[in-house]
């Protein structure tokens, strides 16, 4: 059978933290395993050489470049994630969003009574709504 999983790709070693952050913060997120490159490389020894993770149920795949990338994350790809309340909402918003960047603030944007978009400090973009 024929598989995709989306992939993060982090620069500079922050796999790890990242994985760690949303495993705190987001419901439902665990790190499933996770391989590390060794002391004879190629990346630096003990960043990831690949993670598998769940973040919100959803499995996902994580690494540490070794080479410095001229691209990193874009909001052009994102978590989309419903909520049941507001107040998971609103708290899951404001702490993916620490240290990163407001896309579009928490709002009635009519076809979602309560949405928000953040990247949160490792460049990721997360779609915050309200169900």
């Amino acid at each position: 059978m024929t598989k995709a999983t989306p992939f993060l790709m982090f620069q500079h070693g922050k796999a790890q933290a990242a994985l760690d952050f949303y495993v705190e913060s987001v419901p439902g997120s665990r790190i499933v395993s996770i391989e590390r490159f060794g002391r004879d490389g190629p990346g630096p020894e003990g960043t990831v050489l690949r993670a598998h993770a769940e973040i919100a149920g959803q499995p996902v795949m994580a690494h540490d470049s070794f080479i410095t990338h001229g691209f990193d994350f874009t909001p052009s790809w994102s978590f989309f994630v419903d909520c049941i309340d507001a107040a998971e909402t609103d708290r899951l918003f404001a702490t993916l969003g620490e240290g990163g960047q407001v896309l579009m603030p928490l709002d009635n944007y009519g076809w979602s009574r309560r949405f928000g978009w953040v990247s949160d400090r490792f460049g990721v973009s997360w779609q915050v709504n309200l169900q």
